[in-house]
């Protein structure tokens, strides 16, 4: 007879803004594997891209402690509602509205936030990021905390912060460069240039890829990209970079022909949950926790420096960049040149220097 089994759960929770859900997990064979199964951890958001707010990363961390704790679980799938996005980070409105200005609450924010990641980073299962779209910013530092990506090819890679009032100091300057090395890295995160699912998966930071798009009734690459590999003129690799010129013209109007389905992306994941299955289950996780010492290294050395620095951040250059993306509508960029202009002046984080430097739309008003 079974001994009676301890419950090790912290605490019980009945989840709104994301989806807890076990999903069966097949044998080779294909047939259900009876009494075992994966979870999936959805993000749903799909209005805001499945960005997070404090509420959401409350949730995640408890849903990640939740399936560590589950015995039946093979592997957790860490995803995002719709098509459209992974995860686009964290939600801007929330970061516009409430956090900036107040660098006390988003230091708090903060400490969800890294627990959150070291939730991922610790979990006791085998974690998959589903990516089903847009993975940026927050999202793509949350997603590279996972053990592995499958992507459809439709999908973009990238970091945001610079761009927008913030640092990369959530993962993307602990992980990235050790998935594409450091130069890779350096441009990614300070020229904030998106990657496709191609590109990415070239460079190693994904482990697969579907193809995303029906066109009368067939799976096509993403017509956006190049998907065949040859050297341009400078001996540069193409595959995966952008299209150009008519050949864009053409993808576009393939696209818009063409619809969105993620079934492909689906049985891959599954694959990869089977591929798990076949695994004695203690010596697959001393090998993922092996290998994600070196992300755990590089992030527990650096979270709490980083924390610190993105909470004071609120004050000045966060503050103008969340205003200005989350207002702004034909713009939502400050006016770069001006900012540099007068702080090379002397001049201060006040609200004349964030009237100054807003986009059109915004100007007038204070954030709040």
């Amino acid at each position: 007879m079974a001994a009676e089994l301890h419950d090790h759960q912290l605490t019980r929770v009945d989840f709104s803004r994301i989806r807890y859900e076990h999903k069966p997990v097949r044998t080779p064979a294909g047939a259900v594997a009876k009494g075992l199964h994966q979870v999936w951890i959805t993000l749903d958001n799909e209005r805001e891209l499945n960005s997070y707010t404090t509420d959401t990363i409350k949730e995640v961390i408890l849903a990640f402690r939740r399936a560590s704790m589950d015995r039946a679980a093979v592997a957790v799938v860490f995803t995002g509602a719709g098509t459209r996005a992974f995860c686009t980070g964290g939600n801007t409105r929330e970061y516009s509205e409430y956090y900036a200005g107040r660098p006390l609450e988003y230091r708090q924010y903060m400490r969800l936030f890294n627990d959150m990641v070291s939730g991922i980073l610790t979990c006791d299962k085998p974690v998959i990021c589903r990516v089903n779209g847009l993975r940026v910013g927050g999202g793509q530092e949350i997603g590279m905390a996972c053990d592995y990506s499958v992507a459809q090819d439709l999908a973009r890679f990238g970091q945001a912060g610079p761009k927008h009032g913030s640092a990369p100091d959530g993962g993307a300057t602990d992980f990235l460069d050790l998935y594409v090395g450091v130069e890779l890295a350096m441009g990614s995160c300070t020229l904030c240039e998106p990657w496709s699912a191609h590109k990415a998966h070239r460079l190693g930071l994904i482990t697969g890829l579907t193809p995303a798009l029906k066109v009368d009734g067939k799976y096509v690459a993403n017509p956006l990209v190049h998907t065949d590999t040859w050297l341009d003129e400078y001996g540069r690799i193409v595959h995966g970079e952008p299209r150009t010129g008519e050949s864009l013209m053409a993808g576009k109007a393939l696209l818009e022909r063409g619809t969105v389905d993620l079934t492909l992306l689906d049985e891959a994941v599954g694959r990869l949950v089977t591929s798990l299955l076949m695994t004695f289950p203690d010596c697959t996780i001393k090998t993922v926790e092996s290998i994600r010492k070196k992300k755990l290294e590089a992030w527990d050395k650096n979270k709490e420096t980083n924390r610190a620095w993105l909470s004071l951040n609120m004050m000045t250059e966060a503050k103008a960049g969340f205003r200005a993306f989350h207002r702004g509508e034909k713009q939502r960029e400050v006016d770069f040149v001006t900012m540099r202009q007068r702080l090379a002046d002397g001049e201060t984080w006040d609200d004349a220097m964030l009237d100054a430097i807003a986009p059109p739309d915004v100007k007038g008003g204070t954030l709040r």
